[in-house]
Formats: C-alpha cells, sequence, structure tokens
C-alpha cells in the first residue's frame, strides 16, 4: 500500500524516508522537462561548439551529467516509456497515444498529495486513430493519469486545426485559449509552469513540462530577427535550429530563477532530458565533429540523449558514466515516493542523487522500437540490447559501438575476441528476458 501524505506526513518520512528529505524537512518538489529532438550534441556541455545554451551548461557544471541516457529513438514510443516505466511491447498500441489503462508518474506523485501539472506537448490522445479510439476527444484525460493541471498542444485538436508556435493552438484546464497572432506557444507553456510553481511554492509539487521545442517546423522565436517580419514566423528553415536551441535554454534559465526567487533551490529537484535525438536534416559541430541528427533511426544518435540533474547542494558536481534509459524514471520517481509496490522494467537512480555515487545501476538497456508512423522512420523497426560499448540487435548484428558509432561493419563471428564472445553471449541472454519483436 502507497503512502499518503497526512498531517504527519513529516514524521512519517523523516522515519521512513530521510534520506529524501530536503533542507526543509519537506518531500521534494521535482521538475522534469523533455525537449523535443534534442539530441546530446546540441548542447555544449556535451561538447556542441556552436549552439548557445549558457543557462543549461551552468546547471551541468554544478549538478549530475549522465552521460549514457538512453531513450527510444521517436516521441510517443519515448513517451510511453519515460511516463510509465514500461518496455513498449507492454503498452505501445498506436503513435500518438497512451491508454487510460495505463499508470504514470503523474499518478504516482498525485497519489502521495503532490500537486501536479503538465504543460507542453501532449500528443497521447490517439487524434489519429478516431475511428478505434472512442476517447480521443476527452479533454479530462491529462487528469486521469494523475495531472491537477495542464496547458497542451495537441490535445483534442491536431496539428492540422493549429501549430505549437506562432499563433498556437492550445487547450489549458478545459478551456481553448484564443488564438493570438503575437503570442508564442513556447511562452505560453513556460509561464504557465512558472504561474504553477508560484502558486504551489509551500507544498510539493510535480511539474511534467515535455517542451515543443526544438522539433520542427524550424522556424523564427521572439529573439530572432526575422520575428519581426510576420511573413517568416512560419518559414521551415533549420538556419532557425541555433535560435530555437538558444530559446529553450532561455526558458530553462526563466525556471531556474523562479526556484532560486522562491528559495527551492535545496527544496526542488531539477531534471533536463529530451526525448530522442535530434532531426536528421540538423547537422551539429562538436568538438568530435559534425554530427547528422538520427530522431527515427535505432543508431546512437537516435537515442543519445542529455540528461543533467540538480537537487541544490545535495548534488555535487558529478559525471555519471552508466546506462541509464528511459524506464529507470517511473522507478526512480517510485523509490522516492516510497512506493515500493511497484514493479516497472527500470531502476532506480536516487542513489546517484542522493549520495553522488558513481556505481553502474544497469549493464545492459533495452529498445523495443515499434514506430508505426510513417517510412521513413518504420524501417528502422527493431529491437536491440546495449552495454556502453557493444549492441545487439535480434536479427543478431553485433557492433562495437566505440569503433563504429554509425553501424556500418558489424561484427562477424569469426573475427570476435573471447570477450567479445562473452559479451555477445550475456545480450543474447538479456534478449531472452523479452519477447521476440514481431
Amino acid at each position: 500500500m502507497s503512502l499518503r501524505f497526512t498531517p504527519l506526513y513529516l514524521l512519517v518520512f523523516a522515519t521512513l524516508f530521510s534520506c529524501n528529505q530536503t533542507k526543509s524537512n519537506r518531500p521534494p518538489n521535482v521538475i522534469l522537462i523533455m525537449v523535443d529532438d534534442m539530441g546530446v550534441e546540441a548542447l555544449n556541455c556535451y561538447g556542441n561548439t556552436q549552439n548557445k545554451t549558457p543557462h543549461i551548461d551552468a546547471m551541468a557544471a554544478n549538478s549530475i551529467l549522465f552521460n549514457d541516457c538512453v531513450s527510444q529513438p521517436l516521441c510517443t514510443p519515448s513517451r510511453l516509456k519515460i511516463m510509465t516505466g514500461k518496455y513498449n511491447y507492454r503498452n505501445y498500441e498506436h503513435f500518438g497515444y497512451l491508454n487510460t489503462n495505463q499508470h504514470t508518474f503523474g499518478n504516482l506523485f498525485k497519489e502521495q498529495n503532490y500537486s501536479t501539472c503538465i504543460a507542453g506537448k501532449w500528443q497521447l490522445n490517439g487524434l489519429s486513430y478516431k475511428d478505434e479510439i472512442t476517447d480521443w476527444n476527452k479533454s479530462s484525460r491529462p487528469v486521469n493519469f494523475g495531472f491537477d493541471e495542464y496547458c497542451l498542444w495537441q490535445l483534442t485538436k491536431t496539428s492540422a486545426e493549429g501549430g505549437r508556435y506562432a499563433n498556437p493552438l492550445i487547450e489549458q484546464n478545459g478551456k481553448i485559449l484564443p488564438q493570438d497572432p503575437e503570442a508564442y506557444g513556447p511562452d505560453i507553456f513556460s509561464n504557465f509552469v512558472l504561474d504553477f510553481i508560484e502558486k504551489n511554492k509551500e507544498k510539493p509539487f510535480f511539474v511534467y513540462y515535455p517542451m515543443v521545442l526544438v522539433h520542427d517546423p524550424f522556424v523564427p522565436t521572439p529573439d530572432s530577427k526575422d520575428w519581426n517580419d510576420e511573413t517568416k514566423r512560419f518559414k521551415n528553415d533549420t538556419t532557425y535550429f541555433k535560435d530555437m536551441v538558444a530559446y529553450t535554454d532561455k526558458i530553462v534559465g526563466k525556471i531556474q530563477s523562479k526556484i532560486k526567487e522562491l528559495n527551492l533551490e535545496e527544496d526542488t529537484i531539477v531534471i533536463f532530458t529530451a526525448d530522442n535525438g535530434t532531426h536528421p536534416t540538423v547537422f551539429s559541430p562538436t568538438k568530435n565533429g559534425i554530427v547528422q541528427g538520427a530522431k527515427g533511426n535505432t543508431i546512437t544518435a537516435g537515442t543519445h540523449v542529455p540528461l543533467i540533474v540538480n537537487w541544490g547542494s545535495k548534488t555535487k558536481t558529478l559525471k555519471y558514466d552508466g546506462l541509464i534509459e528511459f524506464s529507470d524514471f517511473y522507478t526512480t520517481f517510485a523509490d522516492l515516493l516510497g512506493n515500493e509496490n511497484v514493479k516497472p522494467d527500470g531502476k532506480s537512480f536516487l542513489d546517484v542523487l542522493n549520495k553522488n555515487s558513481k556505481e553502474n545501476i544497469r549493464e545492459t538497456a533495452l529498445v523495443y522500437y515499434d514506430p508505426e508512423w510513417g517510412a521513413n522512420v518504420s524501417q528502422y523497426r527493431n529491437m536491440f540490447v546495449r552495454t556502453k560499448h557493444y549492441k545487439l540487435y535480434q536479427d543478431g548484428k553485433f557492433y562495437n559501438l566505440d569503433n563504429d558509432i554509425l553501424e556500418k561493419h558489424p561484427l562477424h563471428a569469426d573475427s570476435l575476441s573471447n570477450h567479445e564472445i562473452e559479451i555477445k553471449k550475456m545480450l543474447e541472454q538479456e534478449f531472452s528476458k523479452h519477447p521476440k519483436f514481431k
């Protein structure tokens, strides 16, 4: 039975979960920021040499920076995995759909009397399957998943009916906001988050902020020179990608400033990540050369996303080299809340945060990827298990990621060293724990 806050919750938590307390002796707030389509190569703190991300870089310099966070290659697969802690073969039914029979991390926090909100990209009502899904038009679905309040794009309205950037079409707490040609969606979402933090500063809160940035179309932001020309606000050009990255950084800075202003730094865990790799039309200069985005693809650039976590003075500056996968977030939150009944697929990385531990929590990461969305990404549908250095696909292709990051040259059985033979056997054993990819 999960714990619920009562007037005695301070005593309960002090006794049972003292390692998870903040300096003000309250359960920690959690803010999870997830950028849309941003591989690690887009950030200076991960080696980018062009984009300007001073706030994110400053956060990384005083936080735990995870070097190997493995997402799914595409948005819906990643969102289902991170929200429920389950591999996609357990609950992925359609692209853009999360069944209301699922239990999310929003539910976890709500069951512990946290105030909860979600803002940004939804795209989980199944709008493309209206003939098969009976509740696609219910605006209450975010509430069913544990969120008290919401401010969302693509809840019951499709992208064809209104965009996410200039003149956005946004639904907020049961109402469709009036469209405004001068409005910019990311500002509406971030201001909603800031207002939510302000009004819930006296009690524990959970914010899930799946940003609409930096997904295509690549268009000007209000800080772009071309924003002043209304005819260019919808112009799709990768030239604007760096502006969108900079605006993402600006929003992260606004959230950091709000936390500092309210003196909540020691009471708040701030998590920054992304749902999948960068769009393939974007080429990022890095210290290790040019990296092409690989969203939708199962190669490393399609699944290697940033993960930075700060918990005030509780987290020391640390680079964590072990593997993390998206199923681990739900498990970590359950661990944080003392919910021992959760049996998801992930592993908790709470000790990394609590103890600044460098101990690996997992030896392998699994990606089960069936996008069900377009030939350009469905051509990569597959299942793999990987270590930090090697990757094995269900069809038997085996790669040394250190020497072949683009997976052009699978290792042949007769060329494997004894060490590689053992690793392949171990990965094959891990495969046997999961249903075969259909």
